[in-house]
């Protein structure tokens, strides 16, 4: 346990440290757990989330085959003239789209489209598109809190109690929207300055036609309606008992078979750098599961508490919160799974329990650069257009959005729950 620790440990201030790349560090880490035999190849293997790998894999890829098209500059420059060129409603657009979205497809899948869409529109602007994309990363993970399907902690307690979807948008959608409402207008004054518009970039933007930057009209008319067709099954693969990652392969294959593109050029558009992140840190991950280390910092919740419930509610709340931003929400959710389920003990009709899990789990995803997939996604494609945000970067406003969404939940637990 110690060992796994220390690697994981030493792993993340590499990371912070911004010396070294962030995928090689994960993948020394995972190496070293291996090696040490701190944890097995085979339960290194399960370890890894390949659902996870294979929804970007396969989001990538539709992103990669649809971009040449021209469709996403035509979409930023929409964006940009609805907004008429204004700092404020484009900040509240894109975080508005991106955190409806977010609750109704996934916050990894929305990232993934929406981040193209946000480089065009703030290259078309002439200002710099990464604190748009860090508000976008915020708001993917506050308002996929509000469903029941909008983030993987989420779907984890779904799948653990017989909780509806109707159950999970009516106690946790307001406090996602007032967290949003919050959170949005502190980092929009934080990053006010950054995001001032000359006179002559916005009367260039309202000036342009759209229409024009569709490049490639043939091209388009073969692989929207995949993307569209993609995008409506994303939002009933629950109903249709089809898992995200499937949606995602299958449509990124109906594109390549649909697609002028040569399959070599459609798989270079893929961010293995960022996969292979995920797969070093998955297994850093495990280790700490298989040695138990997460376990322990979940049982201490219960040794604390003391069978007190208002302790316990917090506790759970706050220590997910912290946990998910160091380790990565998925697999701290799974491990608090158990542990909630004990504390609850024969009161099983008080829902309480798992609405604190969620909404620490979830809103904790903004901690960190690694605490959430999508993080990770945004920050790769950044890296990849030449923008790459680094781990104290995000620390700078992941901090903040969480201390005061987290407090927004304690008061909302305490009115609603206690």
């Amino acid at each position: 346990m110690l060992l796994a620790i220390i690697i994981f440990a030493g792993a993340l201030a590499t990371i912070a440290s911004e010396k070294v790349n962030r995928t090689k560090v994960a993948l020394v880490g995972a190496v070293l757990v291996v090696l040490t035999q701190t944890i097995d190849q085979e339960h290194a293997i399960e370890a890894i989330d390949f659902e996870t790998i294979g929804l970007l894999a396969g989001m990538m890829l539709i992103v990669r085959v649809t971009e040449p098209t021209g469709v996403y500059t035509f979409l930023a420059i929409r964006a940009g003239q609805l907004a008429k060129g204004k700092p404020f409603a484009i900040v509240m657009s894109l975080a508005l789209s991106t955190a409806v979205l977010s609750a109704f497809l996934d916050n990894l899948t929305t990232v993934l489209l929406m981040v193209p869409i946000t480089f065009l529109l703030a290259d078309a602007l002439d200002i710099d598109p990464i604190p748009l994309v860090l508000i976008e990363i915020i708001a993917s993970n506050i308002g996929g809190t509000a469903t029941l399907i909008g983030d993987p902690p989420n779907i984890l307690i779904a799948g653990a109690t017989d909780l509806t979807f109707g159950e999970f948008a009516v106690n946790l959608a307001p406090i996602a929207a007032l967290a949003f409402l919050v959170v949005t207008g502190m980092l929009y004054l934080f990053y006010r300055k950054k995001l001032q518009i000359e006179p002559e970039a916005r009367e260039r933007v309202m000036e342009l036609d759209a229409r024009r930057s569709i490049e490639d009209m043939a091209e388009l008319k073969r692989t929207l309606p995949v993307l569209v067709l993609t995008i409506i099954v994303f939002f009933a693969h629950s109903a249709l008992g089809i898992e995200p990652a499937t949606v995602a392969l299958a449509g990124a294959t109906v594109m390549l078979l649909l697609t002028r593109q040569s399959v070599e050029d459609a798989l270079g558009g893929i961010e293995w750098p960022t996969l292979f992140f995920f797969i070093g840190l998955f297994v850093m991950v495990g280790g700490l599961e298989a040695t138990g280390a997460i376990k322990e910092i979940a049982d201490a919740i219960g040794t604390v508490t003391d069978g007190d419930r208002t302790a316990e509610l917090l506790g759970i709340t706050w220590v997910s919160a912290v946990g998910s931003g160091l380790v990565d929400n998925i697999p701290f959710t799974a491990t608090m799974i158990p542990v909630v389920q004990e504390l609850q003990g024969s009161a099983t009709e008080d829902d309480a329990y798992w609405w604190a899990l969620s909404l620490g789990a979830c809103f904790g995803g903004n901690l960190t650069l690694v605490a959430a997939a999508a993080n990770v996604a945004a920050a790769g494609m950044a890296e990849r257009a030449g923008r790459p945000i680094g781990f104290l970067t995000f620390l700078k406003v992941g901090v903040p959005a969480t201390v005061v969404s987290m407090a927004l939940a304690t008061g909302y637990i305490a009115l609603r729950y206690l």
